[in-house]
């Protein structure tokens, strides 16, 4: 199954005709089956607003949710967490997002790291820890320091450890070079799922973090021809992944949902768990 999602549900005008107010979450489900939601790595949810999430949408819809700062060491270059307060973290986010994983609509959890989480031998065992302290969930990771993508054998050295724990390497579409962003590495590491993630190719607004460093780094359209080339991509990932699920991140210029779409036209999907959509028949 190859499956398409956006970040978050509220800033695709485009899913509703180009109105001028934040889409609905049922509105966003009539139009794709899956969603990433980047809510929970600012603040772990209550279960009951999971629940709310939850009751929303078509059985079969699913979610990716990020994972807590706390859970993915964003806070190393501020006051660090200890370790007690770390693990209370991961219970407080396993207890949330229960009703999803009762629901069976968790795809996965996505530990998104930060550029200074480097290849050390400490970084190197926390992965191992987040496997322990997330048990069996679903764990996809995509890291942002070039560090672990030196060589071609340092890759192959470490997409093998995320396939001994059970981690969905994240396949990353970026502006890289030496020192800044990774590379794509078309690699799956987990036979059930496959996840790419789509930032667009904006390298002057993706390295340069001035003062809107935010509202700029995504801000890209994708053409026809690498939409094709990201359609080939997909499908040569579906020969060794159950799903396959590609999210765009490419939204600075509310150019994700009109992207998504035309790849799933390119791509001939046809989901069958979608909200219903509403009609004027007036």
């Amino acid at each position: 199954m190859i499956t398409i999602g956006l970040t978050t549900w509220t800033e695709h005008p485009a899913l509703i005709g180009g109105e001028d107010r934040p889409v609905t979450l049922p509105e966003y489900a009539g139009n794709f089956p899956v969603v990433e939601l980047d809510t929970p790595f600012y603040g772990i949810p209550r279960e009951s607003t999971v629940a709310k999430w939850q009751a929303a949408v078509p059985d079969g819809f699913q979610y990716i949710l990020k994972a807590n700062q706390v859970m993915t060491h964003h806070d190393d270059r501020k006051e660090p967490v200890d370790e007690i307060a770390r693990n209370m973290a991961f219970d407080e986010f396993r207890q949330a997002i229960r009703p999803l994983v009762r629901a069976k609509q968790l795809q996965t959890v996505l530990f998104q790291f930060p550029p200074y989480f480097n290849r050390t031998t400490a970084n190197i065992q926390y992965l191992r820890d987040v496997r322990v302290l997330m048990g069996n969930l679903p764990v996809a990771v995509e890291f942002r320091s070039p560090s672990w993508f030196e060589t071609p054998e340092m890759t192959a050295d470490v997409m093998q450890y995320l396939q001994s724990l059970r981690f969905t390497n994240v396949i990353t579409d970026e502006p890289h070079n030496l020192n800044n962003g990774i590379p794509l590495v078309e690699t799956v590491t987990t036979p059930d799922l496959a996840v790419v993630r789509l930032h667009g190719r904006n390298a002057e607004g993706w390295f340069n973090q001035g003062q809107n460093w935010r509202k700029t780094r995504t801000l890209y359209h994708y053409q026809e021809a690498e939409l094709q080339e990201l359609a080939d991509l997909t499908n040569r990932l579906a020969t060794s992944a159950k799903s396959v699920c590609v999210i765009f991140n490419n939204n600075s210029g509310r150019d994700a949902a009109p992207n998504a779409q035309r790849l799933q036209e390119i791509l001939g999907l046809h989901w069958q768990n979608l909200a219903p959509q509403q009609l004027d028949l007036f």
